[in-house]
C-alpha cells in the first residue's frame, strides 16, 4: 500500500459541525458565567465564597511592609493563570495598520452617538430593535455640604464732639430781708425764716438779735449781758409775699452753663459709649466777661465716644447659582439679636469625569464565519450590593474598639475661617487644593487643616456643622467648620445613612465626639437600605478582577483550542 504523507483534509460539514460544536460551546461557556454572577450576587455575603479569603489573609502582611508587594507579585508572574493569559494576548494578538483602527473606532463612536439607529430590525423577530442604558457603574454623583454667609459686618470708630462754658453776666436788683429761725418776730422784730423757704434766696450772713436783758455801769453806759437770738440776713431775687425788705441792692448775675449740644446725638446712640471727657481750655481761669471778672476752673471740653457700626453682607451668590446645589439648612452662628447665618447647600462635587454610556441592545449580534447568531443579555446590578454589604461587615471587623465595645469611631477634625474673608481654609471636597502648603500655612492654614481638607477631598469625613469660635459686637468674625473623619470612605458612609435610621442625629458642633456605634446600635443597621453607589465602583472592580482573569484564560484557550480543532 502505498501512503502519502501531507497535510490533513478537513471536510466542509467537518468543518461545519466543528464550529457548530465551537459556537454551542461558547453559548454554554457565557451561560456558565452569567449564572455565576447571578449566583454571587444574589446569595448571602459569605466570607468562604471570596477567593483567598480566611480569618488572617496572607496579605495582611502587606500593611507593615507594603513594599514587598511588588517582589512578591513579580515572583507568582511566571505561574499565575491571569498574568499568563494577559501575556500570551498581548504576545499573540493580531496587529492591525493604524489606519484600520482609526476607522474601526470612527465607527464605533458614531453608533455609540445614536445606538438604536443601528439596532433597528436585528431581533430574531425583525421587529424594531431597542437598546437599554446599563446601571452606572460609579453610581450616583458625590456630593457634599458646601456652606456660605450671610447677615451683617461690624466695625468700630471713634467720634468726638465738644462742650463749651457759656457764661452770661447781667445786672439785677437783690432784695435784703432778715429773719430768725425761732421764730422771735415779737422780739426782734424780724420774719420767720420759713417764709423764705424755696425762694431762691442766698444766705449773706447774721447780725445780734434785740437784747433780752440790760445792765447800767457805774458810768451810766448800759450793757447786754443777755444778747438775743442772732438774726440771718437774706439776699432775695425777688420780692417776698409776706416779708418786710430791710434793703435793696444791684448785683450782677453770673450765669455760667455748658453747652452739650454737639454731643447730643452721640449720647442718645445705643451704639456709642462714652470713653472719657477733658478739659482743652483752663488758661486762664479768670476772664472778663462784660466788664465784670469771671472765674471759672475750665471753660472748655472735649468728650469721646466708640461707636459701633453695622452693615449687610453676603457672600452666597455663587452657591444660589450653582447648577445642582440645594438649599438645606440656616443655622444662627451667634446669640440673639441674631447677626450672622451659616446657609448650608447641598451640592454635587464638580468637574467629576462621566463613564461613557452603556447600553444592553435586544438583537446584538455575533457573527464568525458568516454565520450570525442573536445574543440576548441581561443587566445584573445585585452583585455590587452584595460585594459592599460583605466589605462592610469585613470593615466592622476590622474597626471593632474592644475598650469601647463601639464601631465605626471616627476622629474630630476642625478647620477655619474669617466670615466674609478671602482665605478659606475649610472649603471642602468640592474645591481643589491650592498647590503650595507651605504658601497656605503662611497665610495662616494650619498644617492640620489642610490633612483635613486632604481627607475630606478623598471621602473620608462627614460634616457635622459650624460654630463661632470668635465674634465681635454680636457678629461672628470667625467659624469653625467641624468634621468627623473615618478609616475609610464606607466606615462614613455607614456612619451618615446609619444615624439617620437609629436615630442618632450628631450632636452640636462644639461639643460632638464622634463616637462609634454600640454593637446593639450596628445589630439595629439595615444595610439593604442604604445607598452605597458611591463606592460600588471601587468595590465592584476590586471583587471581580480575579474572576475576570480567571474568565479571560478560559477565553483564550478555548479560542485556541477551536483554532486548533479546524486548523486544515
Amino acid at each position: 500500500m502505498l501512503m502519502l504523507a501531507g497535510p490533513q483534509l478537513v471536510s466542509p460539514a467537518a468543518a461545519q459541525t466543528s464550529t457548530a460544536a465551537a459556537k454551542a460551546e461558547g453559548t454554554a461557556f457565557g451561560r456558565e458565567k452569567a449564572a455565576a454572577a447571578q449566583s454571587a450576587a444574589s446569595t448571602d455575603p459569605d466570607a468562604g465564597r471570596v477567593p483567598n479569603f480566611d480569618g488572617n489573609p496572607l496579605q495582611s502582611d502587606y500593611f507593615d511592609d507594603p513594599d514587598s508587594m511588588a517582589g512578591a507579585a513579580a515572583g507568582q508572574t511566571s505561574s499565575h493563570d491571569g498574568y499568563r493569559a494577559m501575556r500570551s494576548s498581548i504576545d499573540n494578538r493580531v496587529r492591525f495598520a493604524p489606519v484600520d483602527l482609526d476607522a474601526t473606532i470612527a465607527r464605533s463612536k458614531t453608533i455609540s452617538e445614536d445606538p438604536l439607529t443601528y439596532t433597528s430590525g436585528m431581533t430574531v423577530s425583525g421587529t424594531q430593535g431597542r437598546c437599554v442604558p446599563l446601571p452606572s457603574a460609579n453610581g450616583t454623583s458625590t456630593r457634599y455640604f458646601a456652606t456660605c454667609n450671610t447677615g451683617f459686618t461690624a466695625a468700630e470708630e471713634q467720634r468726638g464732639c465738644n462742650i463749651p462754658l457759656n457764661v452770661s453776666v447781667t445786672p439785677a436788683t437783690r432784695y435784703t430781708y432778715w429773719c430768725s429761725a425761732f421764730g422771735t418776730h415779737l422780739f426782734n422784730r424780724v420774719d420767720d425764716c420759713a417764709l423764705f423757704d424755696n425762694q431762691q434766696c442766698d444766705y449773706v450772713g447774721e447780725r445780734p438779735g434785740t437784747c433780752l436783758e440790760w445792765e447800767t455801769r457805774p458810768n451810766n453806759q448800759r450793757y447786754c449781758i443777755e444778747p438775743g437770738e442772732p438774726v440771718t440776713i437774706l439776699s432775695c431775687p425777688s420780692q417776698v409775699a409776706g416779708g418786710t425788705v430791710r434793703a435793696t441792692t444791684t448785683q450782677n448775675s453770673i450765669v455760667a452753663a455748658r453747652d452739650e449740644s454737639q454731643c447730643a446725638p452721640l449720647a442718645a446712640d445705643p451704639d456709642c459709649t462714652q470713653d472719657s471727657e477733658t478739659c482743652t481750655d483752663s488758661d486762664p481761669v479768670t476772664r472778663i466777661i462784660n466788664g465784670v471778672a469771671v472765674t471759672q476752673p475750665c471753660w472748655a471740653w472735649a468728650r469721646s465716644y466708640t461707636c459701633r457700626s453695622f452693615a449687610e453682607a453676603e457672600d452666597c451668590q455663587s452657591l444660589s447659582q450653582t447648577p445642582g446645589c440645594n438649599l438645606v439648612r440656616e443655622d444662627c452662628l451667634t446669640d440673639e439679636p441674631c447677626r450672622t447665618w451659616e446657609r448650608v447647600y447641598d451640592c454635587p462635587v464638580p468637574d467629576q469625569p462621566q463613564s461613557p454610556s452603556q447600553f444592553i441592545c435586544d438583537g446584538d449580534v455575533y457573527c464568525i464565519d458568516g454565520s450570525c447568531e442573536t445574543i440576548e443579555r441581561e443587566a445584573n446590578d445585585e452583585f455590587k450590593d452584595a460585594v459592599v454589604a460583605l466589605n462592610a461587615l469585613d470593615q466592622a471587623r476590622r474597626e471593632f474598639d474592644p475598650a469601647s465595645l463601639t464601631l465605626f469611631r471616627g476622629t474630630r477634625n476642625t478647620c477655619s475661617s474669617k466670615v466674609f474673608g478671602v482665605l478659606n481654609c475649610c472649603k471642602g471636597k468640592g474645591f481643589p487644593l491650592i498647590p503650595g502648603i507651605s504658601l497656605l500655612v503662611s497665610l495662616g492654614c494650619s498644617a492640620q487643616e489642610l490633612l483635613l481638607h486632604e481627607r475630606d477631598a478623598q471621602g473620608l469625613c462627614a460634616y457635622v456643622g459650624t460654630y463661632c469660635s470668635d465674634s465681635f459686637l454680636g457678629v461672628c468674625l470667625t467659624k469653625k467648620k467641624v468634621y468627623c473623619c473615618f478609616e475609610s470612605k464606607l466606615s462614613r458612609i455607614l456612619q451618615e445613612q446609619g444615624r439617620k435610621q437609629l436615630p442618632k442625629p450628631w450632636g452640636k458642633p462644639k461639643t460632638e465626639s464622634c463616637a462609634g456605634f454600640t454593637i446593639d446600635e450596628f445589630a439595629r443597621l439595615d444595610l439593604s437600605a442604604m445607598d452605597f453607589s458611591e463606592v460600588y465602583a471601587e468595590f465592584t472592580a476590586a471583587a471581580r478582577l480575579p474572576d475576570e482573569l480567571e474568565a479571560a484564560s478560559q477565553i483564550q484557550q478555548k479560542i485556541e483550542d477551536y483554532y486548533a480543532n479546524a486548523q486544515i
